[in-house]
């Protein structure tokens, strides 16, 4: 008989059985299920609804299952719905009647609250973890090539010369903010839900705080109603893991990219990339194009669950059951995303001759030379005029702005002498770019260093 049962006359259709079940997905909440409930039978136990040796009978009880289901052996059973079923049959079954007692004052709505938060308290934690992991790799990166050329692209067309520190250090810039936004979103997260019963709390003096206390949460909710609706905290998680997965992928476009012959900026380890079934020469970026596949899967994680909870008047639904699966998808895959690509980031090789050839095409130094124009008293936009006409002329003849002479830059105008030379070659374009946040590698050293010290704060 369900533990629900008793204002029903026929039992459950078959079909609604296995449809209404979520044991074969929510059985990952048992530790978050299991904790729980001990701190709740040890309030019980408190406030005198449970009697002592009750409560230690319980809780002893609880922690054996917790045990034997880490040991693979507890099977769980369709029939029982849930986790929060489940593990109070398996509970009844080996402790008997006092069994009965531990959902006191408890409903499984707002059990299932305090277990996705539990949960996601947990996967918020390690994901914080593994972003300081790949945060800390594209730092070491970027120190190691302070001085490695490359050009900087607008619309995919090369715009001006920088170095691949002050790219790695945009996404080290992402990635912290990622860091923040989980952070920030723990706080909001980190509230207990238990006590709100089904929705209007309960009749029983509970001491909540207590068992907030023992779980770890700084506070209480403050409206039973909102304590067993609001699933705010996975969406945000959820909306934070779609935010961190964009910038994974545009890392891992530039990677594809950048590994493909027509580039060859980088080479991936033999250990991120696969080959063909058919041509044997090939050796594709498959890991980095997989992440950039995933994102879109973490954005519909997302959208289903804002889906789900657009529509739903107060308070619990079972629309509600819909939120686990896509929590647990969006957590697993942007762990997962973000473990291969700091492995991919760590073992590639960077090719810093092709790179900085590369800088040295596609007239990099343009901008550079009209502000040489600009520094010597003529107007900017009639610099960038006399420059845009330098460029045209070499496009034609096949020629870089450093294989004119002199001659032919007076040409166009009497300004040019013969420091422009100097002003126009790639590293100084790049070490001029003092200015705070630009790509001078004395400047991005010192955003390495301050970012190191945000990163550094944000784990305390």
């Amino acid at each position: 008989m369900k533990l629900w049962g008793g204002r029903f006359e026929k039992t459950t259709d078959a079909l609604v059985e296995d449809f209404h079940s979520s044991i074969s997905f929510d059985q990952r909440l048992y530790k978050q299920d299991i904790e729980g409930s001990i701190a709740h039978a040890r309030m019980l136990g408190k406030i005198g609804v449970l009697e002592p040796e009750e409560a230690d009978t319980i809780i002893q009880a609880l922690g054996e299952i917790l045990a034997d289901i880490r040991a693979g052996k507890v099977e769980f059973e369709i029939g029982a719905e849930d986790i929060h079923m489940n593990v109070e049959k398996i509970l009844t079954e080996r402790v008997g009647a006092v069994g009965k007692k531990l959902h006191t004052a408890r409903s499984r709505n707002d059990q299932v609250a305090l277990d996705l938060r539990l949960f996601l308290r947990e996967e918020t934690d390690r994901t914080q973890e593994l972003l300081a992991a790949l945060i800390h790799t594209l730092l070491k990166a970027a120190e190691d090539h302070l001085e490695t050329w490359m050009p900087g692209y607008t619309h995919l067309q090369k715009a001006q010369p920088i170095t691949l520190a002050h790219h790695l250090m945009a996404y080290v810039q992402m990635f912290l903010r990622d860091l923040e936004r989980l952070k920030d979103g723990r706080k909001r997260l980190n509230m207990s839900p238990l006590g709100s019963g089904a929705l209007a709390g309960t009749t029983f003096h509970l001491d909540r705080e207590m068992v907030a206390k023992e779980l770890g949460f700084d506070g209480i909710t403050l409206n039973s109603l909102d304590g067993v609706s609001d699933r705010d905290f996975a969406l945000e998680f959820m909306a934070a893991a779609s935010i961190a997965m964009m910038h994974l992928s545009r890392l891992c476009e530039e990677l594809v990219l950048w590994s493909s012959g027509e580039f060859q900026f980088v080479i991936m380890d033999d250990g991120y990339a696969t080959g063909s079934s058919i041509m044997p020469q090939k050796k594709n970026p498959d890991v980095a194009e997989l992440v950039r596949g995933k994102t879109g899967r973490v954005y519909g994680d997302l959208m289903a669950l804002l889906t789900v909870m657009k529509g739903l008047p107060l308070a619990y639904n079972k629309d509600m059951q819909e939120d686990k699966e896509r929590v647990f998808d969006a957590v697993d895959t942007l762990q997962k995303s973000l473990l291969v690509v700091e492995g991919m980031l760590r073992t590639m090789r960077v090719n810093k001759d092709v790179m900085a050839q590369g800088a040295k095409g596609g007239f990099t130094n343009a901008t550079d030379l009209a502000d040489y124009l600009a520094k010597k008293g003529v107007p900017f936009r009639e610099a960038h005029e006399i420059i845009g006409r330098i460029v045209l002329h070499c496009s034609k003849r096949g020629l870089g702005l450093e294989e004119m002479t002199l001659t032919e830059y007076r040409g166009f105008s009497p300004v040019f002498a013969d420091d422009l030379f100097a002003e126009i070659k790639i590293e100084q374009c790049v070490r001029a770019r003092k200015v705070v946040g630009g790509p001078a590698p004395e400047v991005v050293a010192q955003v390495i260093a301050q970012s190191r010290e945000k990163l550094n704060a944000l784990l305390e």
